[in-house]
């Protein structure tokens, strides 16, 4: 975890690290099946594999601006949302980030990066003029909170592992076709054998990154909520941006989908957060947690 003064999380830690070592093991037994089921591409497979992790490292950050159509800002473009950020950081003792600004009517924001000098976070339109300035604090504690954690990071690398499963899952089924109807039964068998791993692997990612990313939406609700000591504010927040929600056009909220692991909120609408593959825990859920930081933070000191 880097260091800052937001509250350190051990449970979030070893969530961290479990994930990465159980996604790296299937990965590389992904790898190894594919290899012996295709040897004559086995080098290029390993290259594969290897290329697109080291590409979605380097290039998280402009990736995740790219599919929200955002944009990096100036402190000249954006002096109020570069100063409330300029505290944080302070308060935080943590190097600022990048900060951008997303042409979205969807109210969110999120954080992304390789690491926190690479990071940037970034806010909606949408959520600009919707919260109020302790809301917005509230919110930009909480994405702070994810580069300060580093698990903007571990949720790239992790997710590596699912999106090659998922590439290697519709080549091989693609590509094995026609070795299925060959008269080598073996080559049919090793095929079935690649597809089903990587069925495998891609359903272990699946729930892996989700059971992390419900988990580090609360912890990073926790931290930013004791850097503010003002956890009403992200609740208030959270909920307006919640029920700001049924007012976008589904059109738009499916469009967005794909970043809802990395929003502070997903981009659904009337649909429960109370199942296995939710991105994120229920709002009732984030709100009981920051109602129970708000009565110790109000208890008298002794």
């Amino acid at each position: 975890m880097a260091h800052s003064r937001f509250i350190r999380d051990t449970g979030l830690t070893v969530r961290m690290t479990t994930v990465m070592f159980l996604l790296g093991a299937a990965f590389v037994a992904l790898v190894v099946v594919l290899m012996y089921a295709f040897p004559q591409w086995a080098l290029l497979i390993g290259l594969a594999g290897i290329g697109v992790a080291f590409y979605q490292w380097w290039s998280s950050d402009k990736l995740a601006m790219r599919a929200m159509r955002a944009r990096e800002v100036t402190p000249e473009e954006a002096p109020e949302l570069h100063g409330m950020i300029d505290r944080l950081c302070a308060m935080a003792d943590m190097p600022k980030p990048r900060v951008g600004v997303a042409d979205l009517d969807i109210p969110n924001a999120f954080a992304t990066g390789r690491s926190p000098d690479r990071a940037v976070v970034c806010v909606t339109t949408g959520i600009l003029g919707k919260l109020t300035a302790e809301e917005l604090e509230g919110v930009l504690a909480h994405e702070l909170s994810h580069v300060a954690h580093r698990d903007v990071l571990v949720m790239t690398l992790a997710s590596t592992a699912g999106i090659v499963a998922g590439m290697l899952t519709r080549g091989a089924a693609w590509g094995g076709f026609g070795l299925f109807r060959s008269r080598d039964s073996n080559t049919g068998i090793a095929v079935l054998g690649a597809v089903v791993v990587s069925l495998v692997v891609y359903a272990v990612s699946f729930f892996l990154l989700r059971l992390l990313s419900r988990y580090r939406e609360l912890s990073a609700d926790r931290a930013g909520a004791y850097l503010t000591m003002r956890p009403q504010a992200l609740a208030s927040a959270l909920q307006k941006i919640t029920g700001e929600m049924a007012a976008i056009p589904q059109r738009d909220l499916r469009a967005s989908q794909a970043m809802n692991s990395f929003f502070i909120a997903p981009a659904v609408s009337g649909a429960t957060l109370k199942t296995l593959t939710a991105t994120h825990p229920s709002l009732e859920q984030r709100l009981e947690q920051l109602a129970r930081i708000q009565a110790e933070l109000s208890r008298p000191q002794q």
